[in-house]
């Protein structure tokens, strides 16, 4: 039924102070921009998902959600969008395993830039049985055209999307029986006071990350991470680093052969990892 991450929403109250904060981390210009109904819109379209900034920007119903949902949580990661082969199967199933899904809806966004427009079909489950993660699920007619780098050494993809939650095996439910992403690995690890379980989501790797130390609860979910590859992570962390991005120095991964590096500025917020993946 899933393919792929689609693309991740990330709430912002400047939609221009945004995008020149992930230009410069990603290295890459958006490769789509709207504005509609309140809200500005701009998407960085890298090799197996996309980042979506989302700002209010004059009146409208879809400002009005943006306003009300900074007022409520601040800025930050607010949902993410699943792509389907067959958005009326995809329906079904959603029904089928009591995810509620809203009824399929037609949509389209136009380019500000361009003028080409994107037409999908979507639906979006209640988030009460997402565990409190906003989840979208789309089925497109065509494809958003790919960002292109602006400097050297950009970010050329998603390593993995970290969800932080209180009830591992609720979240296990759902990403593996519900929504039929495969399990990779359910890794209990004392020693960083962290129960981990990973599952593949087409290109990229959907991270639960459950804190030891905190007892189990229904407390929601929510998006907490991101971990973005680059080819070469020396090269990524000078060209960050030479623009002002406030960076830790290269070290090894927790998994065996990759290279990685933290960027504690320069995210709008997002704990944020860059990951050199291991060579094959």
């Amino acid at each position: 039924m899933i393919t792929a991450l689609d693309h991740i929403v990330l709430l912002t109250d400047a939609i221009e102070a945004g995008v020149r904060t992930y230009q410069t981390l990603f290295g890459v210009a958006p490769a789509w921009r709207t504005q509609s109904d309140g809200a500005a819109s701009a998407l960085f379209t890298l090799g197996n998902t996309s980042l979506e900034l989302m700002a209010p920007s004059g009146d409208g119903a879809a400002g009005t959600r943006v306003r009300a949902a900074l007022e409520k949580d601040g800025a930050g990661l607010a949902s993410i969008a699943l792509r389907v082969t067959d958005i009326a199967r995809a329906h079904r199933r959603l029904e089928n395993v009591g995810l509620r899904p809203e009824p399929i809806a037609e949509a389209e966004s136009t380019d500000v830039t361009s003028g080409a427009t994107l037409r999908w079909r979507r639906t979006r489950a209640a988030t009460e049985t997402t565990n409190g993660v906003r989840m979208f699920f789309l089925g497109f007619d065509g494809e958003r055209p790919r960002s292109q780098a602006t400097t050297q050494a950009p970010i050329i993809g998603l390593d993995h999307l970290v969800i932080a939650t209180a009830n591992p095996e609720r979240a296990m439910a759902l990403y593996g029986a519900r929504l039929g992403l495969d399990m990779l690995r359910d890794l209990d690890r004392p020693d960083w006071n962290t129960r981990l379980t990973f599952f593949r989501c087409g290109e990229l790797v959907f991270e639960v990350m459950q804190r030891l130390d905190r007892p189990v609860s229904d407390r929601p979910d929510r998006l907490w991470g991101l971990s973005w590859r680059v080819a070469d992570a020396d090269a990524a962390r000078a060209r960050l680093a030479a623009d002002g991005v406030d960076v830790s120095e290269v070290r090894n991964g927790r998994l065996p052969g990759t290279r990685v590096f933290t960027a504690r500025s320069g995210t709008l917020g997002v704990p944020t990892l860059i990951v050199e993946p291991r060579r094959k």
